[in-house]
C-alpha cells in the first residue's frame, strides 16, 4: 500500500505579483478612485534608458576633452529629462478613475464582452492616457479639464463563476516618451459570469399548461401557441396579431382562443444528453435565454435546489446565477 502523498505547499507569489496587491492596496476602496501622489509609480521606458546612457557618454566626453558647449548641451539635455518627469507624473495624478455601468453586464464564459470605465480630469488637460485590462483591450485617451470620457474595454471572462474585475492600468508616456507613469486599480464589486449558452439551442423540453389551460405539450423552436386565422369582415381590431400582419393581409386570433400560459421546468436530468456537467449547464443557459425571450414561466431544477416557475428578467438572472456557481468552491461562486 503506498504512502498518501505529501499535500502540495501553495505556491508562492512572485515579485511582480506582490507588487500588483501592494499597488491595489493603496487605492481607497469603491466604485471610483483619484489617482494621486501614493497610487501612482514611474520609471524610465527602454528609450529613458538609452536616453541616459547618452547623456552619460556626452558628460564623459566633455570632461575629457574640457568642452564647455559639451557641458551645456549634456545639462540640457538631463534638465529637459528630469522636467519630463514631472510632467509624465503630473499627466497621471488628478485622474478619476469611475465604473461606468449602471447595471451589471450580462457576461457568459468564453465570449468576448465589454466593461465600461470612466475617466475624469480634476483640473487641467490629460493628453495620451492608455487603458487597459488585464488579458484584455486597451484604449488611449485625451481629458479637458472638467470633462468625462467612457471607455468601453473589451475582456474575455476566462470561467464561469463570481469573478473580480479584471485589474484596470492606466498609464501614460507623454511628453517625451523618455518616463512611464501607471496605476492599478480594480473595482471592488465581483462580476457574475454565466455559463455560455449551447449553440444552437436545443428544443426546449415538455411544457405543461397552467391549471384549466389544456394539457402538456412539447413548445417547438417555432411553435404557435395561438390559434389564428385570415381577417374577416367584422372582425374586432384588439384581435388583429400585427406581428404576423404582412402587407394588407391580417391576421387575428380565433374567437375564444387565448395564448395559454405554459409552465415549464428546466430540469437536470432532461438536459442529460449532455457529456458532462459544464455540457449540461451550458444547455441549460440556452434553455433559459430561450425561455426568458418566448416569455414563458419556467422553473430550474438542479440536485438538491430548485427555483419555482415564474417569468421576467429577474427569473432569468436567479437561473443563470445559480447555474454560474454550481459545483463552485464558495469564494468562487457567491458573494
Amino acid at each position: 500500500m503506498h504512502a498518501p502523498a505529501p499535500p502540495r505547499r501553495p505556491r508562492s507569489a512572485g515579485p511582480r505579483e506582490r507588487f500588483a496587491q501592494w499597488a491595489l492596496a493603496r487605492h481607497a476602496p469603491g466604485p471610483s478612485t483619484l489617482l494621486g501622489q501614493r497610487n501612482v509609480y514611474i520609471l524610465p521606458t527602454a528609450a529613458g534608458w538609452m536616453f541616459a546612457l547618452t547623456v552619460v557618454v556626452l558628460l564623459l566626453g566633455s570632461i575629457n576633452y574640457q568642452l564647455n558647449l559639451g557641458y551645456l548641451f549634456t545639462f540640457a539635455l538631463a534638465g529637459s529629462a528630469l522636467m519630463s518627469m514631472h510632467v509624465t507624473h503630473a499627466n497621471l495624478r488628478g485622474v478619476r478613475v469611475s465604473v461606468a455601468q449602471a447595471t451589471e453586464p450580462e457576461l457568459y464564459a468564453g465570449r468576448p464582452a465589454t466593461l465600461a470605465l470612466r475617466l475624469r480630469a480634476e483640473r487641467g488637460a490629460r493628453w495620451g492616457l492608455l487603458a487597459r485590462l488585464d488579458d484584455g483591450g486597451a484604449q488611449v485617451a485625451d481629458l479637458q479639464p472638467g470633462t468625462e470620457v467612457e471607455l468601453a474595454l473589451a475582456w474575455t471572462p476566462p470561467r464561469r463563476g463570481r469573478l473580480p474585475w479584471p485589474a484596470l492600468r492606466l498609464e501614460t508616456r507623454f511628453p517625451l516618451g523618455l518616463w512611464r507613469a501607471w496605476s492599478v486599480w480594480r473595482p471592488p464589486e465581483r462580476l457574475w459570469v454565466y455559463p455560455a449558452p449551447e449553440q444552437p439551442c436545443p428544443a426546449l423540453p415538455a411544457a405543461q399548461a397552467l391549471a384549466g389551460e389544456g394539457a402538456a405539450r412539447r413548445i417547438g423552436q417555432h411553435d404557435e401557441l395561438d390559434e389564428l386565422r385570415a381577417w374577416r369582415d367584422g372582425d374586432e381590431l384588439r384581435r388583429v396579431v400585427w406581428r404576423k400582419t404582412r402587407g394588407e393581409q391580417r391576421v387575428v386570433r380565433a374567437a375564444g382562443s387565448s395564448p395559454a400560459r405554459l409552465r415549464l421546468w428546466l430540469d437536470w436530468d432532461a438536459a442529460g444528453a449532455a457529456a458532462d456537467t459544464e455540457a449540461r449547464l451550458r444547455r441549460l443557459s440556452a434553455w433559459v435565454l430561450a425561455a426568458r425571450a418566448r416569455e414563458l414561466d419556467y422553473g430550474l431544477r438542479l440536485p438538491g435546489r430548485a427555483l419555482p416557475p415564474a417569468a421576467g428578467d429577474a427569473q432569468a438572472r436567479a437561473c443563470l446565477r445559480l447555474l454560474a456557481a454550481w459545483g463552485l468552491p464558495q469564494e468562487q461562486g457567491h458573494d
